[in-house]
């Protein structure tokens, strides 16, 4: 598998507790691909820069794996790596 929908991934990474609430938020735009505003059928492949917003914490991640399986949180957590410039601005 290449690709998965934005919010299929967003579900089995485990940042959302379902589909619909992932939906609703790449909805609402709080979720970009690349820097751009999308659409819950929006692919997202290995690579993709993804900016989350989640009440007032924003995270900058980047596509390690696909997965259109909800595993166990190490599992999910291995889909995406956190950039540093992320870490540090949450830091503060």
């Amino acid at each position: 598998m290449e690709s998965l929908r934005i919010d299929k991934w967003l579900w089995a990474a485990r940042f959302y507790k379902t589909r619909s609430l992932a939906c609703d938020e790449v909805t609402k735009h709080r979720i970009q691909i690349n820097g751009q505003d999308v659409k819950p059928a929006r692919e997202v492949k290995v690579g993709d820069t993804l900016t989350l917003r989640q009440g007032h914490v924003i995270k900058t991640i980047v596509v390690q794996g696909i997965s259109a399986a909800r595993g166990p949180a190490p599992v999910a957590q291995a889909l995406y790596e956190e950039t540093p410039e992320s870490m540090a601005l949450r830091a503060k």
